[in-house]
C-alpha cells in the first residue's frame, strides 16, 4: 500500500494511491498518518478497509498539492557517510559505526514545494536518500528483529548548507535543519511493497543533468543494521523517519564543488518510491 497526504500545507489530509495510480481520500477513515495511526495497527486496518472499499471512496485530483505522506514525527534521525564512494567524495575515513545527527522536524516539506535557500547561505547541497519509517516502538531491537518494526520506506532529499554544516563549528544539524530541507514522498510504501530495499535504484538530476546514480545495496551499514544500532542509544516511536545516507555525486564531491542557485530544479528518485521536485527559490 502507499500512502499520501494531500491539501494545502499544514492542512494536509490522509489518503492512499492505488497500484493503476488513483489517488483516493481516506479522511474520513483515518484522521492523519501520525505517531497514534502506527501504533494501533492502523496501517493493516487501513488496507484491509481499502481493499473492499476503494472503489467507491472519493478521488482525489493528481492536481492537488502533496504533502508529506506523514505527520510531523517525533524525530528524524539520519545516518552519515553511509556509502563508500560518498565518504571518499567527502575527504572522510570510512566510518567504523554509524554516524547519528538529528534533523529537524520543521524542516519537513512536500515532496514537490520548493525548497528555501537559506538566509546567507552560500553552499546549499542535494542529497538523495532511502528513509525508513517506524512502525512500531522500538527499543534495543536485534539485527534480526528490525524489519519487525519498520511500517516502510519513504523517498527523501537531504538538503544540506554546507557551510552551516561543517565550518560553524558544533554538530551537523545546523547545515541539515532550516525550513524546506527535507521534502519527504510522495508516497510512503509499506514494506510489502518493496521486494528488497537493499537492491534500489536511486538518483537524482539537477537542472535536468544526473549528479548521482546509485544503488542502496551499496550502503556501508544496511536498514536492519541502522534500526537495530539507533535502537541501542534511544527510543524510535511509531512513524519515527530514519534517514540512511547518500552515494557519491553530492555538489560537495564536484571539484570545483557545485552548489544550488535560485531557479536550480533538482529532481529524484528511488525504485518503488516514486520521485520528487524542487525549484530552489531565494529566501
Amino acid at each position: 500500500m502507499k500512502i499520501i497526504r494531500f491539501g494545502d500545507y499544514g492542512q494536509e489530509k490522509p489518503g492512499v494511491q492505488l497500484p493503476d495510480g488513483t489517488r483516493i481520500d481516506v479522511s474520513h477513515v483515518v484522521k492523519d498518518y501520525d505517531e497514534a495511526f502506527f501504533a494501533s495497527n492502523g496501517l493493516a486496518e487501513l488496507s484491509e478497509w481499502v481493499a473492499t472499499h476503494a472503489a467507491n471512496a472519493p478521488r482525489i485530483n493528481n492536481t492537488i498539492r502533496l504533502g508529506a505522506p506523514l505527520a510531523r514525527p517525533s524525530k528524524m534521525v539520519c545516518i552519515g557517510l553511509n556509502y563508500t564512494d560518498h565518504a571518499h567524495e567527502a575527504g572522510l575515513k570510512i566510518p567504523k559505526e554509524p554516524i547519528l545527527f538529528f534533523k529537524s522536524t520543521t524542516a519537513i516539506v512536500g515532496p514537490n514545494d520548493d525548497m528555501v535557500i537559506p538566509k546567507n547561505s552560500k553552499k546549499t547541497d542535494w542529497e538523495v536518500e532511502l528513509g525508513i519509517v517506524i512502525g512500531k516502538r522500538t527499543s534495543y531491537v536485534t539485527k534480526d528483529e528490525a524489519f519487525d518494526y519498520i511500517a516502510g520506506y519513504v523517498l527523501h532529499n537531504d538538503y544540506s548548507e554546507r557551510e552551516f554544516q561543517a565550518e560553524r563549528g558544533g554538530q551537523w544539524v545546523k547545515g541539515k535543519s532550516c525550513d524546506t530541507f527535507a521534502p519527504l514522498g510522495p508516497f510512503i510504501a509499506t514494506k510489502d511493497e518493496i521486494e528488497d530495499v537493499a537492491n534500489l535504484s536511486m538518483w537524482l538530476k539537477v537542472n535536468g543533468e544526473f549528479k548521482q546514480q546509485g544503488n542502496t545495496g551499496n550502503m556501508i551499514f544496511d536498514v536492519p543494521t541502522v534500526v537495530s544500532y539507533i535502537s541501542q542509544f534511544m527510543t524510535l516511536l511509531p512513524g519515527d523517519v530514519i534517514s540512511t545516507g547518500t552515494p557519491a555525486g553530492v555538489g560537495l564531491g564536484f571539484d570545483p564543488p557545485q552548489y544550488l542557485q535560485p531557479g536550480d530544479v533538482v529532481e529524484l528518485g528511488i525504485d518503488g518510491l516514486g520521485s520528487s521536485r524542487q525549484e530552489a527559490i531565494a529566501y
